[in-house]
């Protein structure tokens, strides 16, 4: 006779529908526990991966811009434009974290040769050396973390994952999403 499996382990969004279960039990609210876990596991994450870049006095925010220009290859120089594309953020919002990266010395701005009008952003040599070192522990610090999960179930996360951010980026189907 084979034994019981194991009871899983509950997370706090198995709680959160306990409750609509008891509260709504005629709304099907399972749509609530793919998201929940997504955004719980997001917010979770940027604190993990906060703390790993606490060590080189970088922010998330900070890592990201650094890391943004580094691996677009040299000379390491975008757009303001182009770098508030690829991080989603906003000019204003763009403009302040460009301010406190020139401060600390890791980024400048330059000319833009084939438009007088704006500056390109570039890393520099101090910024270059940090990324690189940094770059090297958040790798570091992301393997650590996934590895509670087995390497056949974390494609299989990644693939599914990488369906959902298709949909969610392809503007074709947005209005499917948003109805």
């Amino acid at each position: 006779m084979t034994p019981p499996p194991a009871p899983q382990p509950f997370d706090s969004l198995d709680l959160i529908l306990k409750h609509w279960e008891r509260e709504r039990p005629d709304l099907d609210a399972r749509p609530m526990g793919p998201i929940g876990r997504i955004k719980r596991c997001a917010a979770l994450l940027e604190q993990y991966l906060e703390a790993g870049l606490a060590e080189f006095d970088l922010s998330y925010w900070e890592f990201d811009m650094l890391a943004t220009l580094r691996r677009n290859g040299a000379p390491y120089c975008l757009s303001p434009t182009a770098l508030f594309s690829a991080l989603m953020v906003t000019s204003g919002t763009m403009t302040h974290r460009l301010k406190r990266l020139e401060q600390r010395g890791l980024i400048a701005r330059k000319p833009n040769e084939q438009d007088a009008r704006s500056m390109l952003v570039q890393l520099t040599d101090t910024g270059l050396k940090l990324i690189d070192r940094a770059v090297d522990r958040h790798v570091e610090n992301e393997r650590r973390i996934l590895s509670v999960m087995p390497a056949h179930m974390l494609a299989e996360l990644n693939a599914r994952l990488s369906t959902l951010l298709l949909a969610l980026e392809n503007p074709a189907d947005r209005s499917a999403l948003a109805a």
